[in-house]
């Protein structure tokens, strides 16, 4: 069934790429984390997972707000299933809950009497990396902004992708006075300063998720293109490509139906690097202040908040070691498809 899914040129591709140890195992870990971050409310929440009151099963996780009366409390608005738990526990009736192993959001505060934050890191009160500045948790902040970092990384690499391999295709395929066009129009844009257009952005309206990505792919389509431009001015001239051109195919056809699939293996390669820089993009303006608006969780407030906080080492420790595991991931991950794709195997990686 594999083989006829796939071609015998993909299966040899994909099978140099397990064979590259590090590359692999970092896809497996660049992977799980991504997989835990979309299905994080199971594992990270202050709503209880499972709840069975007076013989009924209620699921929190994924439903509407329960009202505390909904479980003989006397308030309306959201159960504290914390408080919940222990109030099972005294009343010993059969009644129970399934807390996450994180049971707080990344937007509660957790304060207490007589006590300032940020927190150490506590296993008792279940606060692993501590909390920050205003009491919230460490490790929620992270496992959602990570989630959002690479949400805004992922669509990001779509929309320059597309802009950026369509324009960049045919430039290099109608060459000519298009290609000098382009060519002029791609020297201007990259000559404005992007860090000023997001501040000026900024000063006028808060920069949302659709904003700061628009902003981002306005200006991030240029790097593709030129490499798109340059593979095709290459691969426009082989046998192939004349002679589809002399059966009487239509430019559209060759350009998406035969340049683009030729060119896969550079298109993949520069995936993961793209995916790396657009998560470093974020995180930057998030630390700068001209990124998502609080309280949304973000990398870079968490590291504006350890370079304000020196003392609670938790803070920039934790967003260190979330960057650099997701940096090197990805980049060894970039590397193997880069080895796994390259038809001359400049390098082998052991």
């Amino acid at each position: 069934m594999k083989g006829k899914i796939f071609s015998p040129i993909t299966l040899q591709k994909m099978k140099r790429f397990r064979s590259i140890g590090r590359s692999f195992w970092s896809f497996v870990i660049i992977l799980t984390m991504i997989l835990l971050s979309f299905f994080a409310e199971v594992f990270i929440n202050s709503r209880a997972v499972l709840v069975r009151y007076e013989g009924k099963f209620y699921f929190p996780t994924y439903s509407n707000m329960i009202p505390g009366s909904e479980f003989g409390l006397d308030y309306e608005y959201e159960t504290d299933y914390r408080e919940l738990g222990k109030k099972f526990k005294q009343e010993q009736r059969g009644n129970f809950l399934i807390l996450p192993p994180v049971p707080y959001n990344p937007y509660e505060n957790d304060l207490r009497l007589n006590a300032y934050p940020p927190f150490p890191p506590s296993f008792s009160d279940k606060h692993f990396l501590g909390t920050d500045n205003v009491g919230r948790d460490i490790l929620a902040r992270l496992v959602y902004g990570f989630r959002t970092a690479i949400l805004f990384s992922f669509v990001l690499l779509l929309l320059n992708y597309t802009v950026g391999i369509t324009i960049g295709c045919s430039m290099g395929y109608f060459g000519g006075k298009f290609d000098l066009f382009f060519q002029r129009i791609i020297e201007i844009w990259s000559n404005i300063p992007f860090l000023y257009v997001i501040i000026i952005v900024s000063s006028i309206l808060v920069p949302s998720f659709m904003i700061l990505l628009l902003i981002m792919a306005f200006f991030g389509w240029i790097g593709i293109t030129w490499v798109m431009r340059t593979v095709t001015y290459k691969e426009k001239e082989r046998e192939y490509i004349l002679a589809v051109r002399s059966l009487g195919a239509s430019h559209f056809r060759i350009i998406f139906r035969h340049i683009i699939p030729n060119t896969i293996s550079v298109i993949v390669t520069y995936a993961p690097f793209a995916i790396s820089g657009g998560i470093v993009s974020l995180t930057s303006l998030d630390y700068l202040g001209f990124g998502l608006p609080a309280p949304t969780p973000s990398w870079g407030e968490l590291l504006s908040q350890g370079w304000q906080n020196m003392e609670a080492w938790w803070i920039s420790a934790s967003v260190v070691g979330a960057l650099i595991l997701t940096l090197v991931t990805v980049t060894f991950t970039g590397e193997g498809i880069r080895e796994a794709f390259d038809p001359k195997l400049h390098t082998i990686y052991e």
